[in-house]
């Protein structure tokens, strides 16, 4: 999932809205300050969320039901059962890059990943999302009139048309769907 301005209020939403039971891991690139305070995300998420809510670290165990936050200037990147932590130049003056998230989630997991791209004024995270489509993944992007800033999810629109188009308060639902829970919990 990739947000970018209005950002915080989106994903809290999304997250909000998923059941304790969730039964997928959960990785976001939310575009901030290099210099944002470690954890002061995670913990705004955290308080909105029925699930844990962590800041990446590289190498750490894709989880169902946890959820990981890419590091102020850092791009997280999705391998097989893990992820991994980059400080490569920014793409589109992004780091994280929504882009290189969801594009390698496509990689390492194909039909098997569904991605999201919420609010954002610029076109980070298009790419990525076309990716995980190709591969034959799930795109969802907020429906453009419900966004905060509409740039990113009409730059994901035009980039994957056939994505399902969702407002924002639908999304997390969506999710749960799309990744069940697990067997014996609460949703």
């Amino acid at each position: 999932m990739g947000a970018s301005w209005g950002g915080l209020r989106a994903v809290e939403t999304v997250l909000g809205a998923l059941p304790a039971g969730f039964g997928a891991p959960v990785v976001i690139a939310q575009h901030r300050r290099h210099d944002t305070p470690d954890g002061v995300l995670v913990r705004m998420l955290g308080e909105r969320c029925a699930l844990p809510v962590c800041e990446a670290e590289d190498k750490q165990s894709l989880d169902p039901g946890v959820v990981l936050v890419a590091p102020a200037d850092y791009h997280l990147l999705v391998e097989p059962g893990m992820v991994a932590l980059s400080v490569d130049a920014p793409l589109n003056y992004s780091r994280p890059s929504i882009d290189i998230l969801l594009g390698s989630a496509a990689d390492a997991y194909g039909e098997r990943v569904a991605g999201v791209v919420l609010t954002g004024a610029n076109a980070d995270g298009a790419l990525g999302l076309a990716h995980i489509a190709g591969r034959g993944g799930t795109a969802i992007v907020q429906d453009p009139e419900t966004a905060e800033r509409r740039e990113m999810p009409a730059a994901a629109l035009f980039a994957t048309p056939d994505a399902r188009v969702l407002a924002l308060e639908q999304i997390g639902p969506a999710l749960a769907a799309l990744a069940g829970t697990r067997a014996g919990s609460a949703t």
